[in-house]
């Protein structure tokens, strides 16, 4: 008898402990994301995430898409995250060949651009775009007569002499898709080629930054006290100057070129990282990235285009935003060969 009612309080304290622990709240799942310092969207959109998931997100910022893609290789097979956003183009087969993103062909590549879909494994999925261009202040150049450059070649006419300014394209991102563009349009072994037109350029008294806010900010007529009415920036940059005008302006100031071969596009593109635990979590992340309301929140956010055909544009991007019709294309094999070699044989060119 003694036996039986100790074994019926040792079952009461069991269930009393276990129920004790069921009641006590589960701490909700993390999901990693991994990104550049450039990735911005409202909280509300990630908090509507967690919440249909139950997820805690935790974004990473690693510095600008080479550099965090450098530390994704680097842990390859212990990876700091579940998912990879910010791969652009012109490292997109250097992050292939590394091969540490795994495949997934979401079902929300539907209503993806196709153009936009690059990588045919779908270890890469298109999540924006961004036309680095040519941008003018449209009142310098209405006051002062002077006709706006209708090509690259047009930029070493003496009539535009100490009117440029670009970026430096070994330290900055507009930099490098902006030589690419010259390498596009004038090759690296014709004999008059991108080396020969930059030399030219140079000559002509263009001015070179080591980043894009020393060159628009700092340089541009348009955004500070500058005294170039050219620089190298982005086709959504007309509407930012727009919206964040102070007071409100009418129009927006400056305006982009965007004749055949003058831009260059960067695609930015998702992944899930080899070796996440969490696989299940990081499809549904990356089919939230690419959906309407995600894509809805980025281009006033990170003031980029949304890969999602089906995504409404804010009204500031169909009013000031030139869309170039061609834009200048390298494969992105023949820019990870080589990019390195063209940047040095720039420098040596531009800046020595």
């Amino acid at each position: 008898m003694k036996k039986t009612i100790g074994l019926m309080l040792s079952l009461l304290v069991g269930l009393l402990t276990l129920a004790a622990c069921g009641s006590q709240p589960v701490e909700p799942a993390t999901l990693t994301v991994m990104t550049h310092d450039s990735f911005s969207i409202s909280e509300e959109t990630i908090a509507a995430f967690e919440e249909a998931q139950g997820v805690t997100v935790v974004t990473l910022p690693s510095g600008d898409a080479g550099a965090a893609l450098n530390q994704a290789i680097l842990a390859k097979g212990n990876p700091l995250a579940d998912v990879f956003y910010g791969v652009d183009n012109t490292f997109m087969s250097r992050a292939l060949a590394a091969d540490i993103f795994e495949s997934y062909q979401s079902p929300a590549l539907a209503n993806v651009n196709p153009a936009l879909i690059l990588d045919d494994s779908n270890r890469l999925l298109p999540v924006d775009y961004g036309d680095v261009c040519l941008n003018y202040d449209k009142a310098w150049f209405a006051e002062s007569g002077l006709p706006l450059p209708a090509s690259l070649a047009d930029l070493t006419d003496p009539a535009y002499q100490d009117l440029l300014v670009v970026e430096n394209p070994a330290t900055s991102s507009p930099g490098l898709a902006f030589m690419l563009a010259t390498i596009a349009e004038f090759g690296t072994d014709a004999d008059y080629d991108f080396l020969d037109y930059w030399a030219n350029l140079r000559a002509n008294g263009v001015m070179v930054t080591n980043g894009w806010e020393d060159a628009y900010y700092g340089q541009f007529t348009v955004a500070g006290d500058g005294q170039r009415p050219l620089v190298v920036s982005y086709a959504s940059s007309p509407p930012a100057e727009f919206i964040y005008a102070d007071p409100p302006v009418a129009e927006a100031p400056s305006a982009s070129l965007v004749a055949p071969g003058m831009c260059f596009r960067q695609v930015e593109f998702v992944g899930i990282l080899k070796g996440t635990k969490n696989r299940a979590l990081a499809e549904k992340w990356v089919d939230f990235m690419l959906s309407q309301p995600f894509q809805e929140d980025i281009p006033l956010n990170m003031f980029v285009f949304p890969a999602n055909e089906k995504a409404v544009l804010p009204q500031a991007f169909v009013d000031w935003v030139q869309v170039p019709g061609e834009t200048a294309v390298i494969d992105p094999a023949q820019i990870d060969t080589n990019r390195e070699a063209w940047i040095d044989a720039w420098t040596e060119v531009v800046l020595r």
